[in-house]
């Protein structure tokens, strides 16, 4: 027998990832082998168990925590773990339960409506603050007008499925006889009816890929990972539900990716800004002018400024998502920087401030200077 891939390297995910990292995963490989995509293609099939397989262990919290701490082995006995028993309308209403929508519950699979699909597009911290439209270009599979949904090739019909009588279903013994189930006719695949020739453009399936294009609004304020739902832009029905496609399209998945930006790290809805001074200007203090995500922004250091000080200013942050009247803040961090390199005139002004000015490891009457420090960071 082969060994078992790990599942993580099965969905692509680290063993760290979260919930939502490994339902995304098995969101696109689903997509990628499911068998309406892949009409007769054996190696998808496979594909497409071995996906659900992974998923299934590694959604269920005590499954992933026995197979993190004893692999494939500590799985073996588990109630529901015998995947290659398992009935085939679980596998799809899993699959269902993932890209159909709709509340608790698995679906049932002559429930008319199609499949979601998910895309991603990156946003700088600009288009976060403001908002977005976006061109969003994807890929679906539609109904395909050549045979019109039905597979076969111009001209001829198919025919009806001798194993099922064109029910789609079929039943079988289930263990020691002691009850039957019902399953996915394995000749039709559900369909209900065979294609004995077909049709040149959909190879059969009923459905051919079509670029599509749709534009999308962002509203201001999401983050990484939270998804725009474009209700109706996904898939029609497949085939063995409706072959003409009538029904109900998924939906259309957007999944908003950030853009690094060279200077500000976000947050939450703030911004937080490693801003350089120098020492004259952290002693002294003065005005400076820094450059904010949506103008300039002018800023008061105070006299005795130290490194890692932080000064905030509200209201110049992102905008809370839903939330167009509020903003967050732009945290600026100092970073004292020292001059690597003085003219003469630097130096002998340097030189003059060293011979005045008081000692540094002075801390009588304020506590240690781990004292001061634990302090300044409230601890």
């Amino acid at each position: 027998m082969a060994a078992k891939r790990d599942y993580y390297e099965v969905l692509g995910v680290d063993r760290s990832a979260s919930a939502d990292d490994i339902k995304r995963s098995y969101r696109r490989l689903a997509m990628k082998y499911h068998p309406d995509r892949n009409p007769g293609d054996a190696e998808a099939e496979a594909s497409f168990k071995e996906a659900s397989e992974a998923y299934e262990v590694l959604s269920d919290d005590d499954r992933r925590q026995r197979y993190d701490q004893f692999g494939h082995e500590g799985l073996r006995g588990t109630p529901g773990h015998d995947f290659g028993s398992m009935n085939s309308e679980d596998i799809f209403s899993m699959f269902q339960d993932i890209f159909g929508g709709g509340g608790g519950g698995r679906r049932e699979r002559n429930a008319k409506r199609g499949f979601d699909l998910e895309t991603e597009i990156e946003l700088t911290l600009s288009e976060i603050l403001e908002g977005a439209e976006r061109t969003v270009e994807y890929q679906r599979l539609e109904v395909c007008d050549t045979c019109e949904g039905s597979g076969a090739a111009p001209g001829t019909t198919p025919e009806v499925c001798s194993v099922c009588g064109g029910q789609g279903k079929v039943m079988q013994q289930g263990l020691g006889g002691m009850f039957r189930m019902v399953a996915a006719c394995p000749q039709c695949r559900g369909r209900g009816k065979i294609i004995t020739k077909k049709c040149a453009d959909c190879r059969g399936g009923g459905r051919k890929p079509v670029a599509k294009k749709v534009e999308v609004k962002i509203p201001a304020g999401v983050r990484e990972g939270q998804v725009v739902r474009i209700s109706g832009e996904g898939e029609p029905p497949p085939p063995e539900v409706s072959p003409d496609g009538t029904g109900t399209r998924g939906d259309l998945h957007v999944v908003i990716r950030e853009v690094e930006h060279d200077r500000f790290e976000r947050d939450g809805d703030d911004l937080l800004l490693a801003h350089p001074i120098g020492f004259g200007l952290a002693a002294l203090g003065g005005s400076i002018e820094v450059e904010g995500l949506d103008g300039d922004v002018d800023i008061e250091i105070p006299p005795g400024s130290q490194h890692g000080d932080v000064i905030r200013l509200p209201g110049r942050g992102l905008v809370p998502l839903g939330k167009p009247g509020r903003r967050g803040d732009l945290v600026l961090i100092l970073q004292l920087v020292v001059p690597e390199r003085l003219d003469q005139d630097q130096r002998a002004l340097l030189e003059e401030w060293i011979r005045i000015e008081p000692d540094p490891l002075d801390i009588t009457g304020g506590g240690s200077w781990w004292d001061r420090l634990r302090q300044r960071l409230g601890r």
